[in-house]
């Protein structure tokens, strides 16, 4: 019986011995490509197997060239930006289709006037908990006259503005929402302070980086932060400037969300940054083609629906 003991102990030593070594052996390849490893093994292992009651509806909104995106959750909402002041009408209609009469969060991810021109109208006319946006070295601040009507709107509802934390996670029933940028406090280009989030429901993952450029994307892969996303909503109206090789590399999209204006002088999306895309997928969904486009979580599946 002592020897059978023996035997199974040495077993057990053994295939301990071999669990950690994959373990290193999996770090070690997680890091050489840049992902977190925690978060990389998870993607590797599936993540919860665990279905919600409550669902996750992202909502690409169609505000022409610019950005809006409505996030809600187990009665919680989030706007992430409102594209340009000529758009708030449009915006308010699809939030009371919707049903939104509270905005929990409201996000400028960055103070151009195709994020944040319609803003002041936004906040004025809605139940809104918190302001969240990065924040801006001195000489960055606008004086553009829908950002001090933003601040108005903000001041007339006794609203704090809160700097975007680097790291906060919010919470929005079942779903989680990490800040991952920016990472640093003064850059050359204003959409650098783009506010980037990473949000998970279940098994499902959503990034968000507003008009993050190559340099604000690179400082996210040196934080190790990010792993392999379901949705990414594609930097910078699909610009060049953005989703660079390396960024998407690490990301490896199933679905990419480009919101742009039909027929906008920008030239957006880059048909370089859409070969790039479809070396990872060809759900590609664009605002300018699709109208709204509407993602639906239930923790494991993935729906998707347009407008077009």
């Amino acid at each position: 019986m002592a020897e059978k003991r023996t035997k199974s102990k040495g077993g057990a030593k053994k295939w301990l011995i071999y669990i950690v070594l994959l373990i290193l052996i999996a770090v070690t390849i997680a890091e050489g490509k840049g992902y977190n490893p925690v978060e990389w093994l998870k993607s590797q292992i599936g993540g919860t197997t665990e279905k919600f009651d409550e669902k996750l509806t992202v909502n690409f909104i169609d505000v022409g060239q610019g950005d809006c995106i409505l996030v809600s959750s187990s009665d919680e909402n989030m706007l992430i930006d409102c594209g340009e002041a000529s758009q708030a009408e449009a915006v308010e209609n699809y939030l009371n289709d919707a049903g939104v009469l509270r905005l929990d969060y409201v996000i400028m991810t960055h103070p151009h006037s195709d994020h944040a021109g319609g803003m002041a109208t936004i906040i004025r006319n809605y139940d809104v908990g918190e302001v969240i946006m990065p924040e801006l070295a001195d000489n960055d601040i606008p004086s553009t006259r829908y950002f001090e009507q933003f601040l108005d709107a903000c001041e007339e509802k006794n609203l704090q503005i809160t700097d975007a934390q680097l790291g906060r996670t919010i919470k929005l029933g079942d779903t989680s929402a990490e800040i991952i940028a920016p990472n640093s406090g003064d850059y050359s280009s204003v959409n650098n302070y783009s506010v980037a989030i990473m949000m998970t429901h279940g098994k499902n993952k959503f990034l968000f980086t507003g008009d993050a450029e190559t340099l604000a994307e690179n400082e996210m892969l040196n934080s190790r932060k990010l792993s392999h996303v379901d949705v990414y909503k594609a930097g910078h109206h699909g610009s060049d400037t953005s989703s660079s090789e390396e960024f998407l590399k690490v990301i490896s999209p199933d679905y990419a969300v480009i919101m742009c204006g039909a027929g906008n002088s920008y030239g957006h999306p880059n048909d370089v940054v859409l070969e790039r895309l479809l070396e990872y997928t060809n759900n590609i969904y664009r605002t300018d083609l699709n109208g709204n486009i509407i993602f639906e979580s239930d923790g494991i599946n993935l729906q998707v629906r347009t407008e077009k």
